[in-house]
């Protein structure tokens, strides 16, 4: 059983090993960040508030996910103490730790707003509700000059997400300059994702029992505490060699960046991420269905999502080997089906047991169409500007799922649950117009080559 374990063990160097390690470890604390999510949902909606509007104000506070790229030009471009890579992580980190300790414990989050900003915008009017926890409501009337309330529980939730964020993108250009040389990238973002995954177990199961009795603040102390965990890797694990500050490392850089940019490759691929992507879906909206038409409780839904998170592990773990055996376009063809295929199975969820059923068996499937589209990203980013080219083609991800699940939302509140489902399959299995744009032999075939460059190298030295 050993020797079997082994054999399809892709780490197998100190170097990978430890990789892999420090990898997972700031990836299982970034998925902790989502402990309050539950919480701040369910009291939303005690207030009376629709699914929509509940994924307005969710998609304010991931915002900084969605200019990823600034953060990996900053560090592709202007190195902190000699360092691209790790300065930056342990200002993020400790960014993160300090913003949900202050949230967590401040008395100002029951007190209100701190400060006022008046901005002229368009005609548009949005209704951002009050949180229920002591956070005031705010409304945005965007039809003329807009009295801006910034709340502080708020904007402290938000520089948290910038803290993650930033490290996030610190992380992945470490995992694609590793990864790729040595042919991990779908390995490396393996072990990520089951990681971020079991994350998600204690999130399912704790946030569960903290939206049950509405206890906020322990759930902002607890996703505190996180953060620090990655400030420690960063302090023993991160290895960077000291990188160049001169002008001709900065031309170097914008070169590499200038000639991905006026290709055609790159943006091909983020538009075939993003199409997939925004494919409506549940979002908050599924909880609602979950909540008012099968009438699950807060715990047993928390339990659910932990089913489903502890079975996307065994997708984690799949996906590994399969990474390195399988070609990158029968992969997304493979990936595409089962998109289509695990949607429609929404269609029979119907109660306790058949969600438990389709929690199970469509766990692993998401995974593996997750780790997909990732490996598709990593393999296409460009070298030497790999924090902003993968940040950049993540934050399409992010926006077309977050996007998604507000559309979804939205259509949930329109049409119902019924006709969302078949929406979703639809525009999913559209992707498949989609795949002959894509180059994904040729991207193979570099991904292949920097393996080839950097083996010789390695034996060489």
């Amino acid at each position: 059983m050993r020797a079997w374990l082994e054999r399809f063990n892709p780490f197998k160097t100190p170097e990978a090993k430890r990789l892999a390690v420090m990898f997972g470890v700031v990836y299982f604390a970034q998925g902790m960040w989502y402990l309050p999510n539950q919480t701040i949902t369910i009291i939303l909606k005690d207030r009376g508030l629709s699914a929509g509007q509940v994924a307005d104000f969710f998609l304010i506070t991931i915002i900084p996910w969605f200019i990823k790229p600034a953060y990996g030009l900053l560090s592709d471009f202007v190195p902190l103490f000699r360092r691209r890579r790790q300065s930056y992580f342990l200002l993020t980190t400790a960014m993160a730790g300090a913003a949900g300790l202050i949230l967590a414990m401040s008395r100002s989050i029951s007190e209100g707003p701190i400060s006022v900003f008046t901005v002229p915008l368009p005609v548009v009017h949005v209704m951002i509700p009050g949180i229920g926890f002591g956070w005031k409501p705010l409304e945005l009337d965007l039809g003329g000059p807009l009295d801006f309330t910034l709340v502080d529980g708020v904007g402290l939730f938000t520089l948290m997400a910038l803290g993650l964020a930033f490290t996030d993108v610190l992380t992945d250009a470490m995992m694609v300059e590793n990864g790729r040389p040595r042919g991990l990238t779908g390995a490396f973002q393996a072990v990520q994702w089951a990681c971020i995954t079991l994350a998600s177990v204690l999130v399912g199961e704790l946030g569960g029992h903290l939206a049950e009795t509405r206890s906020l603040r322990a759930a902002f102390l607890l996703a505190a505490c996180f953060p620090l965990m990655s400030l420690s890797m960063g302090v023993s694990f991160v290895r960077e060699t000291p990188a160049r500050t001169d002008k001709a490392a900065f031309f170097e850089t914008w070169r590499a960046i200038r000639a991905a940019v006026s290709g055609r490759e790159i943006w091909l691929v983020a538009g075939f991420i993003f199409f997939f992507w925004f494919s409506p879906s549940f979002g908050p909206a599924f909880l609602y269905y979950q909540t008012d038409t099968l009438n699950f409780s807060q715990q047993f839904i928390g339990r659910l999502a932990a089913l489903g998170a502890v079975s996307q592990i065994a997708g984690a773990v799949l996906y590994a080997p399969l990474s390195r055996r399988l070609p990158l376009k029968h992969i997304m063809h493979i990936s595409i089906a089962l998109g289509v295929v695990s949607t429609l199975g929404y269609l029979v969820y119907r109660d306790a047991t058949s969600a438990v059923l389709i929690t199970l068996v469509f766990g692993p499937v998401s995974m593996v169409i997750n780790l997909a589209f990732l490996d598709l990203a990593a393999k296409a980013c460009p070298a030497r500007v790999e924090a902003t080219f993968f940040a950049a083609l993540t934050s399409v991800y992010n926006l077309g799922a977050q996007l998604s699940e507000n559309v979804g939302a939205r259509l949930y509140d329109v049409v119902g649950y019924v006709p969302l489902v078949y929406i979703a399959a639809g525009m999913t299995a559209l992707t498949w117009v989609l795949m002959p744009l894509v180059k994904f032999d040729r991207i193979d075939a570099k991904a292949r080559d920097e393996q080839i460059a950097h083996a010789e190298t390695a034996a060489t030295s």
